[in-house]
């Protein structure tokens, strides 16, 4: 989404993050976000909850090795092992 929005600050320091943006993320009430001020800009990022965290280990493969006596493993078996172990 590339869409800009303006806003103003209150007595108390507030800001309202727009509502488009906030429907795009998914904040809700007690949604947490995390502000890094750098070169005189603020970024505000949606940090992710127990849920999101969830979601996204559902999507990790899972893939039995079998390792034999010597310490080896079939390609062909496990496609993805070599290249997990060399890369994470």
């Amino acid at each position: 989404m590339d869409c800009v929005f303006t806003g103003k600050v209150s007595q108390k320091g507030q800001v309202v993050i727009p509502a488009p943006i906030r429907k795009a993320l998914g904040l809700k009430k007690g949604s947490k976000v995390l502000f890094e001020l750098k070169n005189n800009e603020i970024t505000i990022k949606k940090l992710p909850t127990a849920l999101d965290w969830a979601k996204l280990v559902e999507q990790i493969p899972v893939e039995d090795v079998n390792i034999d006596k010597n310490g080896c493993f079939d390609p062909k078996k496990s496609p993805y092992f070599h290249d997990w172990m060399v890369n994470g």
